[in-house]
């Protein structure tokens, strides 16, 4: 690999993200060959160094994953719980390397989230100025008019500010009372559909997140995840102004 700075080694190892990273390197918690570390910018080869974070040796990793995943309902996206609830977690006891989610959806959503051991990237997708499109599918029970469409694309007040959708579009109308739609939104803050629903006065039945950012669920069934492609990697890489 040769020569890569500690901060990038020690994000891509998923220890923390880059500017964090440089923090811990600052307080001398990082050492490298048995050698404390206090210089930003120090380069060495992870695939021959010995890099330690507070005594504990890193399990450098020698590629990065992406990979995307139908969360089923009912799962925390966490990848472990104490409590043994069903997580993220359960669903790549097999995979070697450390993963991390990218953001989460709530315990009765449904739908994509990524996961990756890429420690940077994870950092930058998360971030919200860089607000990545996230696109839903939702099934709702009660009146859905035009009135309500435009309320949601003007936006609506929430107790942590105001919240707006940027497209919204009916896909199906089984009855006057119950609808699919789909909603796509910068927004990542907790609950945010729910709540924009629920200002609304209308019930959220099924919420599935299809789309994050130019990444499709597409046909991965729940409970299933594959591994992105070149040209998604490439795709995300392009959004989130990042360097393969």
């Amino acid at each position: 690999m040769g020569l890569v700075r500690l901060q990038k080694i020690l994000a891509d190892a998923g220890v923390a993200s880059r500017r964090a990273s440089e923090i811990m390197i600052v307080e001398g918690r990082v050492s490298v060959d048995g050698v404390q570390v206090f210089e930003l910018g120090s380069k060495f080869d992870p695939e021959v160094s010995k890099v330690e974070v507070d005594g504990e040796a890193l399990k450098l990793n020698k590629t990065n994953s992406y990979l995307a995943f139908y969360k089923p309902r009912g799962v925390i996206s966490t990848m472990s719980d104490p409590e043994s609830r069903s997580n993220l977690g359960d669903f790549f006891k097999d995979r070697s390397e450390r993963l991390f989610h990218v953001g989460r959806l709530d315990k009765e959503s449904e739908g994509l989230i990524l996961l990756t051991n890429d420690g940077v990237f994870t950092h930058r997708a998360t971030h919200p100025s860089y607000g990545m499109l996230k696109k839903y599918l939702i099934e709702i029970e009660g009146p859905f008019t035009r009135a309500h469409i435009a309320q949601l694309l003007k936006g609506v007040i929430l107790e942590d500010g105001m919240a707006r959708a940027l497209d919204v579009k009916v896909i199906r109308e089984i009855d006057s009372n119950h609808h699919w739609v789909e909603v796509s939104i910068h927004e990542g803050r907790f609950h945010i559909i729910r709540r924009m629903f629920e200002y609304l006065e209308i019930e959220v039945l099924r919420l599935i997140r299809t789309d994050f950012g130019p990444i499709s669920i597409g046909e991965t069934k729940e409970g299933r995840w594959r591994v992105l492609n070149s040209v998604e990697i490439d795709n995300l890489f392009i959004v989130l102004k990042l360097n393969r």
